[in-house]
């Protein structure tokens, strides 16, 4: 199917899901992310905040057990065209914007390329790691900055079951997809 196609799918789908299912299946898929990839203190996770009017998956549990872990947290900030990645601590300020996404007010990119693991939003991923965003371009842009050993993780409350039909060169796929029920790598064998 065609990334437009399964943007409308998957948005109307994530429509019908009330606040108690997102907060629910966002726990589950929290745990299984900690049960398979162990972050352990020091370590450096770079995690987006949600958009609330898509019902995203909720990350705030994540970003509390990093925080009790000394875990390193960074979220992203889109300035100008450009998506950085700043560091956030429990005291951390956050405004709202345009997309009405909440980013921390700071414009300070920690410079960091080395994360463990980037935690992805998406739409949609297929059983390739191929992911459907929202189409601005903004995680590929960001993917070729950090280091090829950080793995990037999408999550999402569906299973893979279509193909992205209309994958395009610059599109870099995911390492992983966790779900409520399931963690697919897409590494064939490599990790």
């Amino acid at each position: 199917m065609l990334k437009t196609e399964l943007r409308e799918i998957y948005l109307e789908k994530r429509k019908v899901l009330s606040d108690d299912e997102v907060f629910l299946l966002s726990q589950k898929i929290f745990e299984n992310f900690i049960e398979n990839f162990h972050p352990a203190s020091g370590q450096k996770i770079h995690v987006f905040l949600p958009i609330k009017k898509f019902r995203e998956i909720e990350t705030s549990f994540l970003i509390d057990f990093c925080w009790k872990n000394t875990i390193h947290v960074f979220v992203p900030k889109v300035v100008g065209n450009t998506l950085i990645s700043v560091e956030i601590f429990p005291e951390t300020e956050f405004e709202i914007n345009k997309w009405e996404i909440r980013e921390p007010v700071s414009k300070k990119d920690s410079g960091i390329s080395d994360f463990d693991f980037v935690i992805t939003p998406l739409l949609y991923c297929d059983q390739n790691g191929n992911r459907v965003g929202y189409g601005k371009g903004f995680y590929d842009s960001f993917f070729e900055t950090i280091s090829s050993e950080t793995k990037k993780i999408g999550v999402n409350c569906f299973e893979p079951n279509e193909t992205v039909d209309d994958t395009w060169e610059n599109d870099i796929q995911l390492d992983y997809l966790v779900t409520p029920t399931a963690v697919l790598s897409f590494l064939n064998g490599a990790e």
